[in-house]
């Protein structure tokens, strides 16, 4: 049995980091889970920009949310990410994560952050351990 959106939703949510950062987690109707937030005051470091920690963060747990979507169950390895831009205040930021490698006990992900018209703001690859089954078996 593979998760639910609703699931896979309601599992992001326990991660109390994703509602203190004001991140979206959105269902798309092609079945997959989408991660989005605009950034504000609350966000940017000392130059009025992003802070890289919390592209870094949405873009861990969207790609993290695609292994689910596999039901296995993760922890973060290794991560790097390419700052491409600086992402100013009111920008709108989507993760499109991706699933490089999926194996039976680690995963490899990418991460594209972006705005709405495409532009690409960091790219994101990251390492998984597997863990386990998201939902177990019977």
């Amino acid at each position: 049995m593979k998760p639910t959106q609703q699931q896979i939703i309601e599992f992001c949510h326990s991660n109390k980091i994703i509602d203190y950062l004001k991140i979206k987690v959105l269902p798309k109707e092609s079945g997959g889970i989408q991660f989005e937030f605009t950034v504000d005051e609350c966000h940017t470091n000392f130059l009025d920009i992003c802070h890289g920690g919390v592209l870094t963060t949405m873009a861990d747990t969207a790609m993290g949310s695609e292994c689910i979507a596999q039901n296995k169950s993760v922890v973060t390895m290794n991560l790097s990410i390419d700052f491409l831009h600086a992402v100013a205040i009111d920008k709108k930021i989507i993760a499109v994560p991706k699933i490089i490698h999926n194996g039976r006990k680690t995963m490899v992900c990418e991460c594209d952050m972006i705005d709405d018209s495409g532009k690409l703001f960091s790219k994101v690859h990251a390492t998984f351990f597997v863990v386990g089954e998201f939902i177990k078996s019977e």
